[in-house]
């Protein structure tokens, strides 16, 4: 049965069941099939049904003030309308994290507008459009394992894997017996992102395991 969704509908306030599909037939409503969750919970990469939209989570910080209760600062991107939005929660405040199919592919090849992906069980092939991969295209390399996240059958966010092997392309030169410190120097990766490295990192450091929420 595919999912249906209705963003003009009331926030979920359990899970569906059997049962609950069934009375479809008789009332006619549309369920949602979002779940509450508390906003001390919100986690980057989450899908959030918010204001009647659907808002991929970018950016989270926790904040615990000394007085006033703790709160989350949010950073969302719309999945439909491609716009942002920061946004305050309680840590108390219930909102609703979207439920999605989510299935691993491979990434194959980027062609026109569009980066394309295949299941290699099923052979199954699956296009994204670079609009929705934004930054993280840049760091896909042939047969890198992907998830990505459908809605009603339609790939709407892709997650990359926690750690990734980066090339360091150009930066400063390496100061000699520094292992660690407080500062940081710019470094250009081979996929064109720029990071900030520990000043002992050089160019001869040809592959870096990093992970993956510091470069995008």
């Amino acid at each position: 049965m595919k999912r249906i969704y209705d963003f003009s509908r009331k926030p979920a306030k359990r899970n569906y069941t059997i049962s609950d599909l069934q009375d479809l037939k008789i009332t006619g409503q549309k369920l949602s099939m979002a779940n509450p969750l508390n906003a001390g919970e919100i986690r980057v990469g989450m899908l959030l049904e918010h204001k009647n939209d659907l808002w991929q989570v970018l950016k989270t910080q926790h904040v615990k003030p000394g007085k006033g209760g703790a709160f989350a600062q949010v950073e969302m991107k719309s999945v439909n309308k491609n716009t942002k939005l920061n946004e305050r929660f309680r840590s108390s405040e219930s909102v609703e994290k979207a439920e999605v199919d989510e299935k691993k592919f491979n990434f194959l090849y980027i062609d026109g507008e569009n980066c394309h992906f295949m299941d290699n069980e099923t052979f199954e092939q699956v296009e994204i459009a670079k609009s929705i991969a934004g930054e993280k295209q840049k760091l896909l390399k042939e047969n890198l394992e992907v998830t990505i996240s459908f809605m009603e059958d339609k790939p709407i966010s892709i997650h990359l894997p926690n750690n990734i092997e980066c090339i360091i392309e150009s930066t400063d030169a390496a100061i000699k017996n520094q292992t660690a410190s407080s500062s940081y120097k710019p470094a250009l990766l081979d996929c064109g992102i720029k990071i900030d490295v520990p000043p002992f990192i050089a160019v001869s450091y040809t592959h870096l395991t990093l992970p993956t929420k510091r470069i995008v």
